[in-house]
């Protein structure tokens, strides 16, 4: 007797996934993406001071990195008019939805550190 599995599939913005943690990591994944969401949970940041927290990381991955939130709908960019140019980052309704589980990798780091006093 055959034993008929169901296979469900998600799908954002386009793209088919076999699993939803797959597409979590997806959008989300990597070095730089949860540590750019974390540092934008309390409000939106200079372009200039979210580089700066992200400790080590290039201009061109900074760039690449918010460019990919943006486009999935994580991060929104707002350039301001002026000379010279103003950009701030902040997080999209979203990319609040993450903070929870961002929060608890953030959690999870603190209490495994070997830092602790």
């Amino acid at each position: 007797m055959e034993e008929k599995t169901s296979c469900v599939v998600f799908t954002f913005q386009g793209k088919e996934y076999m699993c939803s943690l797959e597409l979590t990591m997806d959008i989300i994944g990597g070095k730089w993406k949860p540590i750019m969401i974390y540092h934008l949970r309390k409000g939106s940041m200079r372009s200039s001071e979210l580089m700066r927290k992200l400790n080590g990381i290039s201009n061109k991955m900074f760039t690449q990195t918010a460019r990919e939130l943006e486009r999935v709908g994580i991060i929104e960019r707002k350039v301001y008019p002026v000379v010279p140019p103003r950009v701030e980052y902040s997080l999209t309704e979203l990319g609040k939805s993450s903070l929870p589980f961002i929060l608890d990798m953030a959690k999870w780091g603190k209490n495994i550190s070997d830092t602790r006093l």
